[in-house]
């Protein structure tokens, strides 16, 4: 019996050289909601984010960057680890959240699409190379990887270029704390259809979205500083919300997932999940293992990005995923035959897990 399986065959990513260090932003006047300044030290302020995310530094786009280009750099690396030639791509499918924006203007443009932009700067003339994006919050790029597997489990496409890109430096509020967990970055995977003997590659799917009260804990709005101009809206979170939200669902979709295939809990090497919140995310994946009465140590089986990129939101995980594959992620590797567990958490609020053998 032969199966058609969704399997990676070539990975890339982009890291933008541009290094923002928690101290960097020891000037840097933060103030409350209210517009009242923050009666912490600065000091106080970095050290308690680092205490909470991990953080201690992350990447911003230079001047002349903006999320296509990122986008186009990690697309070239893909398209090179898997050997292909590029006008054999059936779709292009880019998860973003807010379009290309200049560094003097924080206005989002979406026209053309990111992904026509990317299939643009690659130079491919095929015409049944068809692009399109997805708005789906921090999953998106795991979206963007079901989405795939459907169309090549349909037999409608046979191979695609997968891509999260994000410049998340371009709508932050630089007096609202919160600016220092978001970075800039792109990752990208070829996603083909492959014929085999056994079942590998994608092996199960589970989806989640709430959207009460939660579909406003990630949204626009104005900047906290005083006398700044109130019409100009940047990204805000409600990040208490987010941290609970989290590890009520998220655990649960990863288990829904596992639930799908006959892979044992004991058989999962490592799960890879949104680089998020570094106390956020090892919770998350100790809650996981509880749901099936196991203990593991959250950082042998959790590699994690966070520390010197930061947040990237659609770019995490496919970053995370190459970085481990090119050995660049100390003390973590992937072999083949490895079972993995893709997962992310986002605006929306939206939940994506993927079970994934190597």
């Amino acid at each position: 019996m032969k199966f058609l399986n969704t399997i990676i065959t070539g990975t890339g990513c982009y890291i933008p050289e541009k290094i923002v260090k928690n101290s960097d932003f020891l000037k840097q006047v933060f103030f409350e909601k209210d517009k009242t300044a923050l009666t912490d030290s600065q000091e106080m302020i970095v050290n308690k984010l680092k205490d909470i995310t991990g953080i201690s530094e992350r990447r911003w786009a230079s001047k002349d960057q903006t999320a296509s280009s990122l986008a186009t750099l990690a697309a070239k690396e893909a398209i090179k680890d898997a050997k292909i030639d590029p006008e054999t791509i059936d779709q292009i499918i880019v998860a973003q959240n807010f379009g290309d924006i200049d560094i003097y203007t924080n206005q989002t443009d979406l026209l053309p699409s990111i992904a026509s932009r990317v299939k643009h700067n690659l130079g491919i003339q095929n015409p049944s190379c068809i692009p399109y994006d997805i708005i789906f919050g921090c999953p998106g790029w795991l979206q963007a990887l079901i989405q795939a597997d459907a169309y090549i489990k349909a037999g409608l496409a046979k191979r695609c270029l997968v891509i999260g890109a994000e410049a998340l430096s371009r709508v932050i509020d630089i007096f609202d704390r919160d600016s220092m967990i978001f970075s800039d970055g792109a990752g990208a995977a070829i996603v083909e259809a492959v014929e085999g003997d056994e079942q590998r590659g994608i092996l199960s799917t589970a989806n989640m979205s709430h959207t009460n009260e939660e579909a406003s804990y990630l949204f626009f709005g104005k900047t906290y500083a005083p006398n700044n101009d109130s019409n100009i809206r940047y990204m805000k979170m409600n990040g208490r919300k987010i941290y609970e939200y989290s590890l009520m669902h998220v655990p649960g979709a990863m288990k829904t997932a596992l639930d799908k295939t006959n892979v044992p809990i004991e058989k999962i090497s490592k799960i890879l999940i949104h680089q998020a919140n570094e106390k956020m995310d090892e919770a998350i994946v100790k809650r996981f293992f509880r749901l099936y009465g196991v203990r593991r140590d959250a950082d042998e089986v959790m590699p994690m990005s966070i520390r010197e990129l930061g947040n990237s939101s659609v770019a995490t995980i496919p970053t995370l995923y190459d970085l481990i594959l090119k050995g660049k992620i100390p003390n973590h590797s992937i072999a083949k035959d490895n079972y993995l567990i893709f997962a992310s958490v986002g605006a929306g609020m939206n939940i994506n897990a993927v079970v994934y053998k190597q």
